[in-house]
């Protein structure tokens, strides 16, 4: 992969920084609904849109299936930018459960780590919290202070996507309140413009800020 590609995570602004500069043009959720939170807490977050294959930071998240040797989507682009080497590790890993996270290194790609993890198909609110909770989990035993998750589930396996940001944003948020100083940084990384529209709203509701 050429390094002109590659976004290093000084250049992805965190949620507190986007809102500072963007508000003034973006539709503001209704702030007497929420509760708000900490510069810190909104400074450990990030949306920002791009391959996620260009990401170099620690970790990034695969939403894999309970093969993990590859598939569609996002799960065949990190398969073919980390090079055969990740497959005929994640082969060893498998199967993988749904709701599970596995760990492997990145190989070829500028992240360290590939964190796997088996979304649910469908509308399963439990499962799809679990793979957030487990990929969270596993950077945190590893001592991985950056990590970005995929819009998991919202592609072929056809979880909503606002449903799906919801459940993703609560338990996020909600591993970073508990969780102390143990990872600087979450990107949500996304790929349509509808999903920049549902992210860029619902992190206003649960990273809401002054």
């Amino acid at each position: 992969m050429s390094k002109k590609t590659v976004t290093k995570l000084v250049e992805i602004p965190t949620w507190l920084e986007f809102w500072r500069k963007n508000r003034s043009n973006m539709k503001v959720y209704d702030m007497a609904k929420v509760e708000k939170v900490s510069e810190k807490l909104a400074s450990r977050v990030s949306m920002w849109t791009g391959d996620i294959t260009q990401l170099d930071i620690d970790a990034i998240v695969n939403a894999a299936n309970r093969s993990l040797c590859g598939g569609g989507g996002v799960d065949g682009a990190i398969h073919r930018a980390a090079g055969p080497e990740l497959t005929k590790k994640t082969i060893t890993l498998a199967p993988c459960g749904v709701g599970e996270a596995k760990i492997t290194g990145g190989y070829l790609l500028p992240a360290k780590y590939v964190i796997h993890t088996v979304g649910p198909q469908g509308e399963k609110p439990g499962k799809l919290k679990e793979c957030y909770e487990n990929s969270l989990k596993l950077a945190q035993n590893n001592n991985l202070r950056s990590i970005a998750f995929p819009c998991i589930s919202t592609g072929v396996y056809h979880y909503p996507a606002r449903e799906a940001a919801e459940v993703a944003l609560n338990t996020v948020k909600k591993f970073l309140e508990e969780n102390g100083d143990t990872i600087d940084r979450v990107i949500f990384c996304l790929f349509t413009s509808s999903d920049q529209e549902i992210y860029q709203e619902l992190l206003q509701k649960f990273f809401a800020i002054d």
